[in-house]
């Protein structure tokens, strides 16, 4: 079977992810992958047929989605997108005629799918907050980002043949063509031991983030840290390189993990058995929606903003977040890649009925 696999660029997880998928198929199917932005440079690492798209990127400030300077940002660079991409859509066309199309969140492949009338198979955890009944109270300062997520999500791949969503947490599904799997993790996390080490994993996105430091410092608690891009040990705080083996070993042995609300990390945390205490990037309200989530099910809290003694209330509860997250069972990706292996065979059949 042929099949092209659409990756979204914005933020590392969909690649991580992507990369056990298409590990899994391309011993058994021919795939050719379109992929953009950083995601692009790592899955061309491990696979060939890796075409480079361009999309959308994201601006931050200050822990918070900045939607004006995304705006100008996109609008800038859109003749240029929309040219490249356009050309890159001709030749897939030309020389590449997939049976199936499976997209994570991306919408080159989406449409190129529609366009030749192919069977799309989505892959991700945003469908949830379109598809599910969400059985959580949003506050209402964050209502308008709930409906301004909602709508971007219910427009971003509609018509699919089934969306597959990922999550650890499991709300009422509420629309047809829509099943609920847990987290697709890396082999490396199935494989790590967790332990109990004296100190916390701190992973941030912002290299110039001097007030955390300021405030791990007067908690006084052991923290290995992520995200500065450099080495320097500063009392009991670690600044750490990034290191795929290293950061999982320590996220295997740490006590507790403070970061966003990044959906790939908190699925790694969760399986491991580590309670997060979760910041969440204003304006991305899918971090909220993980967060809250994340409380509600006792597997730690979520703060607007971080505090000495948010830190310190944190380590106070951890015993009790570590009891809840025993419920909490996944064996290995197996059923998520048994559904895809049946979705396909479906999706070919439908097409050729």
């Amino acid at each position: 079977m042929k099949i092209l696999y659409g990756v979204v660029g914005e933020g590392m997880g969909h690649a991580t992810r992507s990369r056990v998928i298409l590990n899994h198929l391309v011993q058994r199917h021919e795939v050719e992958i379109v992929v953009s932005g950083r995601a692009h440079d790592y899955l061309s690492k491990y696979f060939m047929n890796v075409v480079e798209i361009r999309g959308l990127r994201m601006a931050y400030e200050n822990n918070e989605v900045d939607r004006s300077r995304t705006f100008w940002e996109l609008l800038k660079g859109l003749p240029s997108m929309l040219s490249h991409n356009f050309e890159e859509f001709i030749r897939l066309g030309e020389r590449f005629r997939p049976d199936v199309v499976v997209s994570d969140f991306e919408s080159f492949a989406y449409t190129f799918g529609k366009h030749h009338e192919i069977p799309v198979i989505s892959i991700d955890n945003m469908q949830i907050i379109n598809r599910c009944e969400l059985d959580i109270t949003v506050p209402g300062e964050y209502e308008d980002d709930f409906q301004i997520a909602k709508a971007i999500v219910k427009g971003k791949l509609p018509g699919c043949f089934h969306y597959l969503v990922t999550s650890f947490f499991f709300p009422p599904v509420r629309k047809e063509r829509t099943s609920l799997y847990p987290p697709i993790l890396r082999p490396q996390i199935f494989e790590a031991q967790p332990s109990q080490g004296e100190h916390l994993l701190v992973y941030q996105t912002s290299t110039t983030n001097d007030a955390l430091l300021k405030i791990l410092d007067e908690v006084g608690v052991p923290c290995r840290i992520y995200g500065f891009g450099r080495a320097e040990k500063l009392g009991k705080l670690e600044l750490r390189p990034f290191s795929e083996e290293g950061f999982i070993e320590d996220l295997a042995s740490c006590r507790g993990v403070l970061a966003t609300g990044g959906y790939s990390l908190m699925g790694e945390a969760v399986y491991l058995g580590k309670p997060l205490l979760a910041v969440p990037l204003r304006k991305q309200f899918e971090q909220l929606l993980n967060s809250l989530y994340l409380q509600k099910l006792g597997y730690g809290e979520y703060h607007d903003d971080l505090t000495p003694d948010a830190v310190r209330g944190f380590c106070t509860r951890l015993d009790g977040y570590s009891d809840a997250l025993k419920a909490h069972k996944q064996e290995g990706n197996q059923k998520i890649l048994a559904a895809l292996d049946r979705l396909l065979g479906e999706a070919r059949s439908d097409t050729t009925a």
